[in-house]
């Protein structure tokens, strides 16, 4: 039988077995931000040790980043501090860093695969848990803690227990008005926030195949609210036409070099898989949130589940007293106070593209409060040249600078007591978006941009 992606790359990069059970991984890409880096740092200094391989490390400032002055010194004084710490550290460890003064700042996993330190074939690790992201582009990539982040430094490798594969199989036509952000939500839905503990997620299927690498890059960065370690697609023409002449990626016949390395490297047609799970999405709808965690979700024209039917009573009990919801409620037609468009799930030019061809002619309802927060610079300036910041300005929605933003409420931008937010993000915890009362209804760009301008969830296909 041949091997899966995962496996391959497993090996590849595996130094030797450690007396745990565990293996140590030689690691490839290294990315850090200001908000889990300052103690590895610190921790190096303890022991005297410098970074093994600097040039295999890069940082982004994101988290703490405020979207509406990016002037220094920063307003909010731990975020100045938080910062300035990130660039002494990279300066003295010799590692490179696109901070805010620089034409390539932004989310660490929008500008990753942006400027083509995302490869395939690569382990790719970062202190955030939405590292998965960059499976997208047929790596591993793994989220990782502050003593996992020193060791990285230290030493290039982790020591890691290997997870089982489950291959995921999207199958059918995705209709107009469904997108990315809703197969992942469906996935959860389907399968649990806690369904994917214990495997990494190879998405495939002719859905996966006709997506373009952004709305790939949407799916594996949810893989990890499915509860998997992993989530990643096999590179094909679509991931090598997204890398070729992107700045880190090699030119000429180094390049055709790399496309040979990289179809190799793809999974097996006879590969072998420890489970399967195969989702139609020929009749899929657009999908929002309604309570407390990613997995409660439901389509635009479904009710909300009944308590009787949840295989979690407690946690939706739980749900449905925090969002004032109901069982058997419908999600459509609740009323908004807030739609962000941004995120490293939804913070990319084609998410602004979706959500501008709504917003375009309409204005944001009275009472909202509307935010759309480019991924990074480089999405910004591209967003400029379309014309895309002006739309979204006659609308009467804020045109902000890149970064976190409301995704999760490190900066300024927060809810306020127990407002309900339409977000394009990847959380809907509670206090996630910065209020302990506040609400967070998870739907695409497109379909928050239709609840801004109508003033509450709509079906964003009767508005396409």
């Amino acid at each position: 039988m041949g091997e899966n992606l995962f496996n391959k790359v497993w090996k590849l990069h595996k130094v030797k077995t450690l007396p745990s059970g565990q293996d140590q991984l030689f690691i490839g890409l290294h990315l850090i931000h200001e908000v889990t880096s300052p103690q590895a740092f610190q921790m190096l200094r303890e022991r005297g040790l410098k970074v093994m391989f600097p040039e295999r490390t890069f940082a982004a400032a994101d988290h703490i980043l405020p979207t509406d002055n990016q002037k220094r010194p920063f307003r909010d004084p731990l975020a100045e501090e938080m910062i300035r710490a990130l660039e002494k550290n990279t300066e003295e460890f010799g590692i490179k860093f696109f901070g805010p003064d620089t034409d390539y700042q932004g989310i660490v996993h929008i500008i990753g695969p942006e400027l083509g330190l995302t490869q395939p074939g690569m382990t790719v690790v970062c202190g955030d848990s939405h590292t998965s992201t960059h499976g997208a582009l047929g790596a591993i990539a793994f989220g990782i803690g502050t003593s996992q982040i020193r060791d990285v430094f230290a030493t290039q490798t982790l020591s890691m227990s290997r997870p089982r594969v489950r291959r995921i199989t999207i199958n059918g036509t995705l209709r107009k008005g469904v997108y990315a952000k809703d197969i992942i939500l469906k996935i959860i839905a389907e399968l649990g926030v806690k369904g994917g503990i214990g495997y990494a997620y190879e998405y495939s299927g002719p859905v996966i195949e006709n997506l373009n690498m952004e709305g790939r890059l949407t799916i594996c960065n949810m893989s990890i609210e499915g509860g998997a370690r992993a989530g990643y697609i096999n590179p094909d023409k679509v991931t090598f036409d997204y890398l070729k002449g992107r700045k880190f990626v090699p030119e000429g016949d180094e390049f055709d070099r790399a496309v040979s390395f990289w179809k190799g490297i793809a999974s097996d047609e006879d590969a072998e898989y420890d489970d399967e799970f195969v989702l139609d999405a020929g009749d899929l709808e657009p999908m929002v949130t309604w309570g407390i965690n990613p997995g409660h979700a439901v389509g635009i024209t479904e009710k909300l589940p009944m308590l009787s039917d949840s295989e979690d009573r407690e946690v939706a009990s739980r749900a449905y007293e925090h969002m004032n919801f109901h069982e058997g409620d419908t999600i459509r037609g609740k009323k908004i106070d807030v739609a962000f468009i941004g995120s490293c799930t939804n913070g990319r030019i084609s998410d602004l593209r979706e959500a501008a061809s709504v917003a375009k002619g309409r204005k944001a309802a009275k009472g909202v409060r509307a935010l759309v927060v480019p991924g990074s610079r480089q999405v910004a300036l591209q967003a400029e040249r379309e014309g895309l910041d002006r739309i979204f300005l006659e609308a009467g929605f804020q045109w902000r600078l890149p970064g976190c933003s409301m995704c999760l409420a490190m900066n300024p931008d927060k809810l306020r007591g127990s407002e309900l937010s339409a977000s394009s993000s990847n959380r809907n915890f509670i206090g996630r978006q910065g209020s302990p009362a506040g609400r967070t209804l998870l739907m695409s760009p497109a379909m928050v941009a239709a609840a801004a301008v109508m003033g509450e969830v709509t079906d964003v296909r009767e508005l396409l």
